[in-house]
């Protein structure tokens, strides 16, 4: 019996240990968002702090994603999956445990800046272990699989918070606990090699690089409250690039370096990674907008943003086996184009429904969204993981979520802030058209904007346009969220423009324990 056919019977034990062992982070996705109105109302956050509590964790979980991957490839996959698994169940335990203080803010958001490095550590690894473990010819199917089931999981969250905020939103954090404990077990049972390197570590670079992508996201994120003239806002801009320029002189120039900059010559590895970077601008960020113009445009609680996070999943997982077959027929170009174009279709159509403030205008297009991203997100991940042959899969894994993560930190805090300015403008011209004036219309706008959860900085205005008011919360948050739309739909068309370049052949690296070929200039 061949070690490929030892693989092949093993890789669904493999697999059921690795979904399980990544569910906790694709749950949290959603869960959190749907949870956000309640954990803003309950902590008393503002808007600002509300976001922040889902985006420091991707700000983390991007900051440290190449690290996570190059120390499972030195220390151990399986030995950094265990550590990541227990690593999250303990952040989550703290993020559940936020006392109701002065101080709720910072204990919230530093553990879930730990949720993101934990989550860092175990998914390059386990991203790398399924890879590895499925034959050459099976594995578009098996990451599609992988992705897709794992986007069951996220699909699982808005279903999870309806049911776990009837007690408090504490729990959607405490349900990572039993997950951990299953994960822990499944993985000790599970046959996965250690593939343990002698591999030094780029210490320097991890904390140059996540220096500069936390300080152009914290940026972008606080130019709404600092403002674009604000030397705040501008000196975290200037900083974080110039940080993220010193990282790749760094790079060029370190004898094992974090991230293998010449991986980026392959022009198929480039043309991936730059397509899943936009892509994500308009993934991840959709479950928070979703759910917040739920509550503040339709009126809905928990169940009713669950209902339509639901429908873009739905649609999401349908299309996402599909491409997997198409990925493995005709390679990856041919579903991401498709991906874009289905994609832009149905953020461009639900930016066009969004301002009806009816909840079922909103259904069809939400299944068109979520089936674009669903034909293309794993395809282009598996394609990009295949090209790199002369590296490792823990480092290639690393690489390639890095890019991922840092597009959806990044877009968060554009698509946050845009909406913020959006919805400002709108809402002082409402008030100003209802009779106050403009210094008071401003303020009681920028009130608003700053509450978070909608209409609560409604109940300021005088009572003589409170009414007026509270109706044009509602319509003018739906403005803000369609610029949001259609911002997504642009990203996923320079993803499209992007993904023509590919050039469109099906590599497949044959063996996970193949030694390293030498890599040449203008690959595909």
């Amino acid at each position: 019996m061949t070690v490929q056919t030892v693989r092949a019977r093993m890789s669904p034990l493999v697999m059921v240990a690795m979904i399980l062992a990544v569910s906790m982070s694709f749950i949290d996705q959603t869960i959190v968002a749907i949870a956000s109105p309640d954990l803003q109302r309950d902590l008393s956050l503002t808007r600002a702090e509300g976001e922040w509590v889902i985006n420091a964790y991707l700000v983390a979980l991007a900051a440290t994603f190449a690290l996570g991957g190059r120390i499972a490839d030195a220390w151990g996959r399986r030995t950094m999956v265990t550590v990541g698994v227990a690593g999250f169940a303990v952040s989550s335990a703290l993020c559940g445990a936020t006392p109701d203080t002065s101080w709720a803010e910072t204990w919230l958001i530093s553990a879930r800046v730990a949720q993101g490095i934990f989550a860092a550590v175990l998914m390059p690894a386990a991203i790398a272990i399924v890879y590895g473990s499925t034959p050459a010819e099976r594995r578009g199917r098996s990451m599609a699989m992988f992705f897709g089931l794992t986007g069951a999981f996220t699909a699982l969250g808005p279903i999870l918070g309806n049911y776990l905020l009837e007690w408090s939103w504490r729990t959607i954090f405490w349900i990572n606990l039993p997950v951990a404990a299953a994960a822990l077990v499944t993985i000790a049972v599970a046959p996965i090699e250690q593939d343990r390197g002698n591999r030094r570590i780029d210490w320097l670079g991890a904390v140059i690089v996540a220096a500069g992508m936390a300080l152009s996201v914290v940026g972008f994120s606080q130019a709404a409250d600092w403002g674009w003239s604000s030397a705040m806002t501008w000196g975290c801009l200037v900083a974080g690039a110039a940080l993220l320029t010193l990282f790749v002189v760094v790079e060029r120039r370190r004898p094992v370096p974090l991230v293998r900059l010449d991986i980026f010559r392959l022009r198929g590895f480039r043309v991936d990674s730059a397509v899943l970077f936009f892509v994500m601008i308009a993934f991840v960020p959709v479950s928070y907008f979703l759910s917040v113009y739920a509550n503040v445009s339709l009126g809905m609680d928990a169940a009713g943003a669950s209902h339509l996070l639901l429908l873009f999943f739905l649609g999401f997982l349908i299309a996402a086996q599909a491409g997997g077959h198409i990925f493995d027929a005709r390679g990856a170009k041919q579903t991401m184009l498709l991906g874009c174009v289905v994609g832009i279709a149905g953020f461009a159509w639900w930016a066009t429904q969004v301002t009806t403030l009816d909840a079922a205008d909103q259904h069809h297009p939400l299944l068109l969204a979520g089936a674009g991203i669903g034909f293309l997100l794993g395809p282009a991940s598996a394609d990009a993981v295949s090209r790199a042959r002369d590296a490792s899969y823990g480092e290639v894994t690393g690489i390639n979520q890095t890019v991922r993560n840092y597009g959806s930190a990044l877009g968060f805090a554009l698509l946050g802030t845009l909406a913020t300015h959006v919805f400002t403008n709108r809402f002082s011209a409402s008030l100003r058209e209802a009779g106050l004036g403009r210094d008071a219309a401003e303020e009681l706008a920028r009130d608003v904007a700053a509450g978070g959860s909608g209409g609560s900085g409604a109940s300021s205005a005088p009572a003589r346009v409170r009414e007026a008011v509270e109706r044009a919360v509602a319509e003018d948050f739906a403005e803000g969220i369609r610029a949001v739309l259609i911002a997504m739909a642009v990203a996923l068309a320079v993803a499209f423009v992007i993904a023509l370049r590919h050039p469109g052949d099906r590599p497949a690296r044959e063996d996970a324990t193949a030694p390293p070929q030498p890599t040449t200039v203008d690959q595909n």
